[in-house]
């Protein structure tokens, strides 16, 4: 006889879980976990790392989603390993092996090359990645076995650093730390860097060290979050203006605030400003109180995303 499931029952949580994703489960698994285990009403993640990649992936909660694609814009950074002289139909570890080729490249045609995919590049979105063409994600095309056209993006390298270069062994491989701006496939930069070198390559392994203002240092494994009770769990949470780092912050009279609310334009002697973030006069704990984001452009403050009165009521109770 099956046990009845529990049913689990759900409240309004709002933040931002800086979680260390694991190694062998996709961010949407992660996200359903962590969501299980705050019983959140709502919740969605900041863009998505592969299966086989692990690091930084900021998990935004209630009134938190509403600025998640300012994390999938943000620059991001990354450790990876690209095993030379094989390619796969992947571009990583997952994928079957399509060509072999031995590594005869120095050190110096290493640095050399890493030296020309620094800066603007070009890179074809590889089959095998979520990007979606007539609606359809491109992996899904991949897995039936069909190839479709796509454009070439360009993309920025900020930095490319070599950690580790191991040539003359039997298993060898580049490790690197790449910095760069969104819309990056690191296997592809993987897989053409050893292209460059004339032996091909594939990612073997992949840790997300930041994304915008976020870093690895602040991030909680699913482990240890698992085992925390449900108010140690919650006290793990960024507050939802952390997702606003580089925003110019504007605080309102309380009057002036409901107006915005409502979605009315403020004037004021501010600058011009593409991103703002606008707060209330601080709650009864002293803390800022967020109403959302706006710009300000000729004095005129001009409002963006906005969290509805029971979303601040919320969040106001969960600082008590």
């Amino acid at each position: 006889m099956n046990t009845p499931r529990t049913r689990v029952q759900r409240r309004p949580v709002h933040g931002v879980l800086l979680l260390d994703k694991p190694l062998g489960i996709s961010s949407n698994q992660a996200l359903q976990k962590a969501k299980w285990l705050l019983r959140a009403e709502k919740a969605g993640h900041t863009g998505t790392l592969d299966p086989l990649a692990t690091g930084v992936l900021p998990l935004c909660f209630g009134g938190a989603t509403k600025f998640s694609q300012l994390q999938l814009d943000a620059d991001k950074s990354y450790e990876a390993t690209v095993r030379l002289g094989i390619r796969t139909s992947t571009a990583d570890a997952e994928g079957e092996v399509i060509a072999t080729n031995p590594v005869n490249c120095t050190l110096q045609q290493v640095v050399e090359v890493l030296e020309r995919f620094t800066g603007k590049i070009s890179q074809l979105p590889p089959m095998h990645s979520a990007l979606k063409k007539d609606g359809k994600p491109l992996y899904e095309y991949a897995r039936a076995g069909e190839e479709v056209e796509r454009l070439p993006r360009e993309v920025t390298i900020h930095a490319l650093e070599l950690l580790q270069a191991q040539l003359n062994q039997d298993h060898p491989f580049l490790r690197v730390r790449v910095s760069c701006s969104k819309g990056t496939y690191i296997r592809t930069l993987g897989e053409d860097i050893g292209q460059a070198l004339g032996c091909g390559g594939h990612l073997t392994a992949l840790r997300r060290l930041s994304t915008g203002a976020y870093d690895q240092r602040q991030t909680i494994t699913l482990a240890d979050f698992e085992a925390m009770d449900e108010p140690q769990r919650q006290q793990q949470l960024q507050p939802v203006q952390s997702l606003l780092a580089g925003h110019l912050g504007i605080t309102l009279q309380e009057d002036e605030a409901g107006r915005f609310l409502s979605g009315m334009r403020r004037s004021g002697t501010w600058p011009d400003a593409p991103q703002v973030a606008v707060f209330a006069p601080p709650g009864p704990n002293g803390k800022p109180v967020l109403l959302g984001t706006g710009h300000v452009r000729a004095g005129e403050l001009i409002p963006g995303r906005l969290l509805s009165p029971i979303e601040i009521q919320q969040i106001l109770e969960e600082q008590t």
